[in-house]
């Protein structure tokens, strides 16, 4: 990771490629000019991009800007609600060439926005999984469809046995739904179960509000996987996960 100079007691980050301390950018429209401003600071601190939704589908410069993320070996994929978009409409053979034609080696598959079965959510993975590496979603844009944990658990663990890399939590791109509260608060209960029965590394938890990088840093460490970040937070999130703001100022001090 990039430092412009030394101070003790400072978590160590996984460097990338990485299993774990992850970090998912949602570029929800950047022009090629601001994609590249994003990374000429952030490139360190980016995993993988995210574009948001179905914006692809209305970007003019799509080709142009994958081509600058993949010039600086950051990978890209399109978002669930695009290849929700395909499956509705009886497209999904169409969805599998739009990626092949794009050259994206990463996919997410969800079901926030449509009723899936969820054997064939599950079907759509393994297919998936077969052709690129598979995110899969787990949680509703439905502010009234709250899961139990258990349902969370056994819906994570069943997807990641049928291919997905890893699994993310929703919140959508506000942080106000699915593992967030409509006021952007954390259900803590529902997290820490979901930590019991699923491996912490195989998790991206979508977290665009501050405080909600701050609960899953101070839960699980520096190198939680976190998305949905916004391309101005990428730096102020290293930070977080590096204990000096003031929010983890003091987390990581006595335990280094």
């Amino acid at each position: 990771m990039y430092q412009n100079f030394a101070l003790s007691k400072v978590p160590e980050r996984t460097i990338k490629p990485r299993e774990s301390g992850f970090t998912m950018v949602m570029d929800k429209g950047l022009s090629c000019r601001e994609a590249e401003d994003m990374l000429s600071v952030s490139s360190n601190y980016i995993d993988i991009v995210k574009l948001g939704w179905a914006t692809s589908f209305v970007t003019p410069t799509l080709k142009e800007k994958l081509a600058i993320y993949k010039s600086a070996g950051i990978p890209c994929y399109l978002g669930g609600t695009l290849f929700e978009a395909f499956v509705v409409r009886n497209q999904f053979d169409d969805y599998r060439r739009l990626l092949d034609t794009l050259g994206i080696v990463h996919a997410e598959v969800s079901d926030g926005s449509i009723e899936l079965p969820h054997d064939e959510k599950c079907e759509y993975i393994s297919k998936l999984a077969k052709q690129v590496t598979v995110l899969s979603e787990v949680g509703s844009k439905d502010a009234e469809k709250v899961f139990p944990p258990s349902k969370w658990i056994k819906l994570m663990n069943t997807e990641l046995e049928a291919g997905s890399w890893k699994v993310i939590g929703e919140a959508r791109e506000a942080g106000n739904v699915g593992l967030f509260r409509s006021t952007g608060e954390v259900r803590s209960g529902l997290v820490e179960d979901i930590l019991s029965s699923v491996p912490v590394d195989k998790i991206i938890w979508e977290a665009p509000q501050k405080e909600q990088q701050v609960f899953f840093v101070k839960l699980c460490g520096a190198n939680v996987n976190l998305g949905n970040i916004a391309p101005n937070e990428l730096i102020p999130l290293e930070t977080v996960r590096l204990g000096l703001r003031s929010d983890t100022f003091h987390h990581f001090m006595d335990k280094l």
